[in-house]
């Protein structure tokens, strides 16, 4: 009898030291057939410290020297940051126009803005407006930490994660947070990449300065605690002990 309990204990401590069952697909609640949503998308707003890349472009190439503060090469590349920067006023300072205030706006509106003033100085004014400095930083229990610049003005959660390398098996899909600065605040959402109602959250769409942090799984934990590393050789330990007393008892 003393045998069978000591089995019994050797039985609990294995399966207690087991991690508990998790889900690692995306979207697990998604039905089998095909589901369409219509995308929420908030448009990218200037905010202070950005960098603003403007071309500008006329029908008279005289003019266009005038606004020659974003450089190119004789391929017509872009050569690096050099842009307008967005001041704690909410301003950028253009030649000849002067100051404008950008904060705010999107940049579609910024563009329609500056063709606006831009009329009453050059001929059929062309703008094309570009954020520089759109960066976001994804950390945690991902396959390659860091922060990436996006050349674009859109980038999703998932399209992030993938940027990063995707989750490790220790990520927990159902609790990813983001970090956002807007408007002086700091605020911060867990999203739960399992449910597919994750993909109509305003901020599954990510904005310039976002943080992702996708935090590790309690299982991690176990795995890397010393009395994880000690608990095989327990079990180990207590087996060989309860092998011998058994032998004894037949004897």
């Amino acid at each position: 009898m003393r045998t069978k309990h000591l089995l019994i204990i050797i039985y609990i401590l294995t399966f207690c030291s087991c991690a508990q069952k998790r889900d690692l697909a995306y979207f697990s609640n998604l039905a089998q057939q095909s589901a369409e949503d219509k995308i929420q998308y908030e448009p990218i707003k200037i905010q202070q410290n950005d960098l603003l890349r403007i071309n500008i472009n006329s029908l008279n190439p005289e003019s266009n020297t005038l606004f020659t503060v974003n450089r190119q090469n004789t391929a017509g590349t872009y050569e690096g940051p050099t842009g307008y920067r967005v001041a704690k006023d909410g301003m950028i300072t253009l030649p000849v126009i002067g100051n404008i205030k950008v904060e705010g706006l999107t940049i579609t509106q910024t563009q329609d803005m500056l063709i606006e003033k831009l009329a009453k100085y050059v001929k059929e004014p062309m703008v094309e407006v570009q954020l520089l400095n759109f960066k976001i930083t994804v950390i945690g229990e991902v396959n390659k930490p860091s922060s990436f610049t996006i050349p674009g003005d859109h980038i999703n959660l998932l399209e992030a994660l993938g940027m990063a390398g995707d989750m490790t098996v220790y990520g927990k899909r159902e609790n990813v947070l983001v970090i956002r600065e807007q408007n002086g605040k700091r605020i911060m959402k867990r999203l739960n990449l399992n449910q597919q109602a994750v993909l109509n959250d305003r901020f599954f769409n990510l904005m310039q300065n976002d943080i992702v942090y996708v935090e590790p799984d309690k299982s991690k934990a176990i795995e890397y605690s010393p009395s994880t590393r000690i608990m095989p050789i327990v079990i180990a330990s207590i087996s060989a002990v309860a092998v011998l007393i058994s032998a004894i008892l037949r004897n």
